[in-house]
């Protein structure tokens, strides 16, 4: 099993997203001194999106119910 890398995303961390078109990729990194790089492919960046939109739909429902 593959190690997991987990990290915390709040507000005040700097996210900069850079296109990397000879890789036909994404790179988003999380940081500036030592940051987290996710590279994502063109093909699953719609389903990235929709992941974290599901994510955030769950939280608002899980608001609504408190």
């Amino acid at each position: 099993m593959r190690d997991m890398v987990q990290i915390n995303i709040d507000a005040d961390l700097p996210i900069q997203a850079a296109a990397l078109p000879y890789a036909d990729r994404v790179e988003i990194r999380f940081g500036k001194a030592f940051p987290v790089v996710l590279v994502v492919d063109r093909l699953a960046l719609d389903r990235l999106a929709a992941a974290i939109e599901d994510g955030r739909q769950q939280l608002d429902a899980a608001g609504r119910q408190q």
